[in-house]
């Protein structure tokens, strides 16, 4: 390995319909038993949604400088089923399940291995610069399209 290897963030991609993320549980990750802390669960699925996101071509950041409108998360509804621990190799796998006018819906998985230690379904409604709900760019939509899920 060259050391600009190094110097490049991971970055997850897409097998089939699926994106996959894969991260290190590390110990500002855990509670004192070395167990991943609930809430850390939400940030692992946050950088795997944003890493989709960027990867099926579509510039938050850009349009966020641009018109002040984003993606905002409006709704989760999540499963813990099993602990993760400190110094677990894990995957983020994330699918879209539907694409709405104004919001993405999402399944995401937390996988170690082949155990599911967490599985959630969130929305991801596209917001303008006051916070209010508002049709996603049409070009968004049709990537989106593009790696749902088939029906």
């Amino acid at each position: 390995m060259t050391s600009e290897s190094f110097d490049t963030p991971y970055r997850g991609g897409f097998v089939g319909h699926e994106h996959h993320f894969a991260l290190t549980v590390y110990f500002e990750d855990t509670d004192a038993y070395g167990i991943v802390y609930y809430a850390n669960y939400l940030n692992f699925m946050e950088r795997a949604r944003s890493d989709m996101i960027r990867a099926v071509g579509v510039d938050q950041s850009a349009e966020l400088r641009a018109s002040g409108s984003a993606y905002a998360v409006v709704e989760v509804d999540i499963r813990y089923r099993k602990p993760g621990r400190l110094g677990d190799d894990l995957q983020v796998i994330s699918t879209v399940d539907q694409v709405r006018a104004s919001s993405v819906h999402i399944q995401q998985r937390v996988m170690r291995g082949s155990e599911m230690l967490t599985d959630a379904q969130v929305t991801a409604a596209f917001l303008d610069g006051e916070g209010r709900p508002q049709r996603q760019p049409k070009d968004w939509v049709e990537k989106f399209r593009s790696i749902a899920k088939p029906a």
